[in-house]
């Protein structure tokens, strides 16, 4: 009997799934954050725990692990790679790859070995693998070099926008009086003033307020929205381009909490349609599958196995982690 591990290594948790070669799920762990560029140490700590509490559930080792698959956080460098090769050595893992997380997420909302991610989380990151196997990533970073938009950076487009309709250089908008009760203010102008004095930084929640005005017709937060679903459109169109992928018959897979809730099409009408004009035949879908299921079907993958109909069907009803069953059986 042949075991496979998949890892998703993000920011702020770790999960593991072991199975064997028909895709059984044998044991599954949880941890914390698996980014390295946060904390190397505890990127080692979340992935070591995280692989062997899902051992321990199977009741195997990890020298009988033949393939792992690591989809980790901050893997988007050759300057990480060469941070994240003997971290994971060092756990004790011989035969195993590393991708990027957003490959992994582009695995699991797809029934192909190919395609295009595009994530909208914390940040934003777009990246591709063509029907050859050549890899792109376009962005991941922050502003300062091309990227625009994630719940980092939309939460400070609600501030500003409601400083802006205070003082005068934009309409009022919609967005203000959620954004006051959500901080704890009356005034905008204590809010201003309070931010200043104190260095105060947005919270991330504060991005979700443009669904919720973006629904009541608020054309500041509609604005907002269609910029960050044009942005996405470009960077789909830039990985497309970049791997020849014009012709081909495919999917672009919408990970990441900005994408999967609240979005009402604001941000997915602009994605479709670069898409359409990039590659007429590629499909734009919604990740609905954990992750690391991708991890999973990538390890298997790796090790020349193919992920027939059945694995497909029943993975892809793994919408929540903690929901996942596994099947504890006598290893020998």
């Amino acid at each position: 009997m042949a075991y496979y591990m998949g890892i998703d290594g993000g920011g702020s948790k770790t999960y593991a799934l072991l199975c064997d070669e028909q895709g059984r799920i044998l044991g599954k762990g949880r941890s914390g954050n698996g980014n390295h560029q946060t904390s190397v140490t505890q990127a080692a700590a979340s992935i070591r725990e995280a692989a062997f509490s899902a051992l321990a559930e199977a009741r195997l080792r990890l020298d009988q692990v033949r393939q792992a698959y690591l989809g980790l956080a901050g893997a988007d460098r050759q300057t990480d790679y060469t941070i994240l090769h003997p971290m994971i050595r060092r756990i004790g893992f011989t035969k195993y790859t590393i991708s990027g997380d957003t490959m992994i997420g582009l695995r699991a909302g797809t029934d192909r070995p190919y395609g295009v991610a595009l994530i909208c989380g914390t940040g934003t990151n777009a990246a591709g693998l063509s029907p050859q196997g050549r890899h792109f990533q376009c962005g991941g970073f922050d502003y300062m070099y091309g990227d625009f938009g994630g719940g980092g950076a939309l939460n400070i487009e609600v501030f500003r926008t409601v400083i802006r309709a205070w003082d005068g250089r934009e309409q009022p908008t919609l967005l203000t009086e959620p954004l006051l009760r959500l901080l704890g203010y009356e005034r905008v102008e204590d809010m201003y003033n309070d931010f200043l004095d104190h260095g105060k930084q947005v919270p991330l929640d504060a991005a979700r307020l443009l669904f919720l005005a973006a629904a009541e017709g608020d054309a500041a937060a509609l604005a907002i929205l269609n910029r960050q679903g044009v942005e996405l459109g470009k960077a789909a169109a830039a990985v497309i381009h970049r791997l020849g992928m014009e012709n081909d018959e495919f999917d672009v897979v919408l990970a990441g909490s900005l994408l999967t809730r609240g979005d009402r099409g604001w941000i997915r009408g602009p994605v479709e349609q670069a898409v359409r004009e990039a590659a007429p035949r590629a499909a734009v879908v919604t990740l609905s599958t954990e992750p690391v299921v991708g991890a999973v079907w990538s390890a298997l993958e790796s090790d020349g196995i193919t992920v027939n109909q059945e694995m497909y069907e029943t993975m892809r009803a793994y919408k929540e982690f903690e929901l996942i069953p596994t099947i504890i059986t006598r290893q020998e």
